[in-house]
């Protein structure tokens, strides 16, 4: 209480004081300030410069920051795509116990969801829903029988980010 007082009194005496050389207007707003009022117009905001190097700061953030990011989104696509192809392939295997054989390129991976006509001991459907997989990249799975590869009984390939990927570049099961 003493503290405030003082301070109110030494308020007054400077402004007493400052009275004539600066005005009226100067004098309300140190007034204002010493009781906690709003600040003065000119201490008000930000300037310019202020927020320019915030920007720039920000968007150096961002530059560095993004690619590093959409670098490791790409590796879990690919890392997604590799798992959901051993999943299939293991579906594929249940498949062949049951009916003896992998469905056909022309029996494709419906098989796996629909009966085909050929399938005596089929015992599906095989997938929990009777949309066809897709990748991480929204396009089908390619699925052929016979592979195409030495020593394997089908391929199941994704072609990854690249629509039109070389064979080399595919995801296929191991």
């Amino acid at each position: 209480m003493a503290t405030t007082r003082f301070f109110q009194t030494l308020t007054t005496l400077s402004r007493f004081g400052r009275r004539n050389s600066r005005g009226a207007d100067a004098d309300r707003a140190t007034h204002q300030r010493a009781r906690g009022g709003l600040p003065a117009s000119r201490d008000a905001g930000f300037t310019i410069l202020e927020i320019l190097v915030v920007l720039t700061i920000i968007g150096l953030l961002v530059g560095l920051v993004a690619p590093a990011a959409l670098r490791q989104l790409g590796g879990a696509r690919t890392s997604v795509a590799k798992q959901s192809i051993e999943r299939l392939g293991m579906v594929l295997d249940l498949y062949n116990l049951d009916v003896g054989s992998y469905p056909t390129t022309e029996q494709g991976l419906e098989a796996l969801v629909k009966k085909p006509s050929s399938a005596a001991n089929w015992n599906g459907p095989y997938l929990k829903t009777e949309a066809l997989p897709l990748d991480p990249w929204n396009k089908p799975y390619i699925y052929r029988k016979p592979s195409e590869r030495p020593a394997h009984d089908y391929d199941l390939c994704s072609n990854g980010a690249n629509a039109d990927a070389a064979k080399k570049d595919m995801l296929c099961n191991p």
